[in-house]
């Protein structure tokens, strides 16, 4: 059995993520696209229809999966007409712009007893997948100090709904922080308090374009942090533990390999060189590479399709994504009051 599904919005994620990764996975069907850039759809996916409104798609009797991959504040209006129409609906990140939003829409989508998921699409990353597999072996002990960053050097705001208002959605924190603490939740789950440092680094940017969360779990500490003002970016991951320490630079290829056009399909996808691989350094024995995982954002969309036909549990729970969004606004709250604050 296949499921039709249609993306709304043709942008960065919806041409670049969502529709190449759609069209990779056998029992979906990408069917339908909502956006004004006909022209693009009919040559990066022919025979797929190009539909002209949100509402019109949603309609469409045939279609089973929504995707929603437009900008962050219309993720729930759309979530709510797709949920209330009868579709399975999957929204990229963030979830919501406000946290009542999102449990609303989990209510909704359980009352209508459909799929509900939200992109985390960084948990199949190679770098976050190597990372699971060495904390699962053991090998660094009892992680005392982990640091996940993501760095970019845009010292240029550049224009566009990522760089509005907080209230709409814009920022880093809401942007790269629910990758982050995502991930942070999958290795260690919810810390015992927060403590944020937010700020504006670039001249005339509105909205926050740094930050800096300490995650506190007892003794550890789990630092998230990104920037757009480092030009020799930080590990992407650094891991610290009682018997030895892990650290990993350079971010996950899949992006890059689809925005250039590489299919989720061919064989090359996912695979880092040898040049990208973490270190591991143990108390007795010289420093050693361990070769990255394959990463494979595919996984995500064959979960959705067990989710839906098979009634398996989704491959990004919302609640996942709800508790992101309530550290969000926790941790905004602890760099207006300036002080550290409980979970």
């Amino acid at each position: 059995m296949m499921i039709d599904v249609g993306v709304i919005g043709f942008g960065l994620a919806g041409k670049s993520f969502h529709a190449p990764l759609v069209a990779a996975v056998e029992r979906l069907r990408l069917a339908a696209i909502v956006t004004s850039r006909g022209g693009e759809v009919a040559e990066a996916f022919p025979g797929v229809a190009v539909v002209p409104i949100a509402e019109a798609l949603i309609a469409d009797p045939s279609i089973g999966l929504v995707v929603i991959a437009t900008p962050n504040e219309l993720h729930v209006p759309l979530a709510r007409a797709a949920l209330e129409a009868g579709k399975h609906v999957v929204i990229d990140k963030p979830f919501a712009v406000d946290a009542a939003d999102g449990a609303a829409l989990i209510d909704l989508a359980a009352a209508r007893g459909l799929v509900l998921s939200v992109f985390h699409n960084r948990r199949w990353d190679a770098d976050f997948l190597t990372v699971l597999d060495v904390l699962g072996g053991g090998v660094l002990g009892e992680v005392m100090l982990a640091e996940l960053r993501w760095d970019r050097f845009r010292p240029a705001i550049k224009p566009g709904w990522r760089e509005a208002t907080v209230e709409q959605g814009g920022g880093m924190l809401a942007d790269l922080g629910p990758h982050l603490i995502d991930q942070a939740l999958q290795l260690f789950g919810l810390p015992e308090a927060i403590t944020a440092d937010i700020a504006a680094q670039r001249a005339d940017v509105v909205v926050d374009d740094y930050f800096e969360l300490t995650l506190h779990y007892g003794a550890r500490r789990v630092i998230l942090s990104a920037s757009t003002m480092v030009m020799a970016p930080r590990p992407r991951f650094a891991l610290h533990g009682t018997k030895g320490s892990f650290v990993k630079h350079g971010l996950d290829p899949q992006e890059a390999m689809l925005r250039a056009g590489a299919g989720a399909n061919d064989a090359a996808y996912g695979e880092e060189g040898p040049e990208a691989f973490g270190t591991l350094t143990v108390a007795e024995g010289r420093p050693e590479l361990v070769p990255s995982i394959r990463g494979d954002w595919r996984r995500y969309y064959e979960g959705v399709a067990d989710a839906i036909l098979d009634d398996a549990p989704p491959p990004v729970d919302p609640a996942d994504a709800l508790a992101g969004l309530n550290l969000i606004a926790l941790a905004r709250r602890s760099a207006a009051e300036g002080k550290r604050l409980t979970v």
